[in-house]
């Protein structure tokens, strides 16, 4: 059965007690996974790779039962078709007082797991579709009027266009403000520029642009002629990795067509003429396995930042030379 993500109150577990959703918006994923799971403890957290390679222990595990457990709630990541012959195993069995939340990356139309997934009375599938404007608007506004912040529609469209169409980098920026008005501080444009740090977004663009072209000469200028801080640096990073999953997908149709204006010329959503150029750039420096491996240390980069915070701004700018530009010569 197909749910889309702002129908999640029609879901009723104990009905339909196994759910995968997929799709590339990160943000929205962490929001439906919250709202799955709700007030519930997650039993066990598991990679797929780590059932494939102990598939029996983890039968097992689903299996049996404490006595102390009323419910078991597993959630499993990073999901692909090779585990649809486990989950499948599980799902006709359609035990009781078990629930698995399986989250995945995109899928294609021919993904076997989506499709049984789909099709099966008690399992759920939701998609999770990129957002645009429009819908960041909107979170916007019922994340204003929950915490009852008030600011123009013209500050509020300021900040969309700052978050790059990342739910997480919005949900940051205006949880900033959150922050700051608890004391009941009026919230003006130019409180609402200091407070978001990046003095203007296009800079963080042209940034994460040249870097991923390799051009070494201007990323250091807007490295050096913008005052970036520490707490600039995980937001820095979400923007990063939400233009190397584009610049993935890219890459591959490349890979297939060996055409790169008919890849920039196909891609969805459109990409605006004047990024033509520089992403024309970016996917015939990077290959896909470099983009997969620049992800990986991304994510990893991330992590390290959260235990390090003073010193964020530092591995960010190291991370940066050390990917893009130490076998570089521009």
């Amino acid at each position: 059965m197909i749910i889309k993500s702002f129908e999640l109150n029609k879901i009723k577990l104990e009905k339909n007690p196994f759910i995968l959703f997929y799709g590339k918006n990160e943000g929205l994923k962490k929001e439906v996974k919250k709202s799955l799971i709700n007030n519930r403890v997650i039993t066990a957290n598991y990679e797929e790779k780590e059932i494939i390679d102990n598939k029996e222990n983890f039968l097992e595990s689903i299996y049996s039962k404490s006595l102390f457990e009323e419910e078991k709630l597993i959630v499993i990541k990073r999901v692909t078709d090779k585990l649809l012959n486990i989950i499948s195993e599980i799902v006709i069995k359609n035990f009781k007082d078990i629930v698995i939340i399986l989250e995945a990356e995109n899928l294609e139309k021919n993904s076997k797991i989506r499709k049984y997934f789909e099709k099966e009375k008690n399992c759920i599938c939701i998609p999770i579709y990129p957002d645009n404007d429009q819908t960041l608007l909107k979170v916007g506004f019922n994340y204003l009027k929950k915490e009852k912040i008030s600011i123009s529609n013209s500050n509020l469209n300021l900040l969309v266009s700052r978050s790059h169409g990342n739910r997480q980098a919005l949900i940051l920026e205006l949880e900033k403000l959150a922050q700051f008005s608890k004391n009941g501080k009026k919230i003006t444009t130019e409180i609402l520029t200091k407070l978001s740090n990046l003095v203007e977004n296009h800079d963080v663009s042209e940034l994460i642009d040249n870097c991923l072209a390799n051009n070494k000469k201007q990323a250091i200028n807007i490295l050096l002629e913008n005052n970036f801080s520490n707490e600039d640096s995980v937001l820095i990073i979400r923007i990063f990795l939400n233009k190397l999953k584009r610049i993935l997908i890219l890459s591959n149709e490349y890979k297939k067509n060996n055409d790169i204006n008919l890849t920039i010329s196909s891609a969805k959503p459109p990409i605006f003429w004047k990024q033509k150029e520089i992403t024309k750039q970016q996917i015939l420096k990077l290959s896909p396995e470099q983009i997969k491996e620049i992800i990986y240390k991304f994510n990893k980069l991330e992590m390290k930042i959260k235990k390090n915070y003073e010193n964020s701004l530092n591995l960010l700018t190291d991370f940066i030379f050390n990917s893009f530009f130490n076998k570089t010569n521009n």
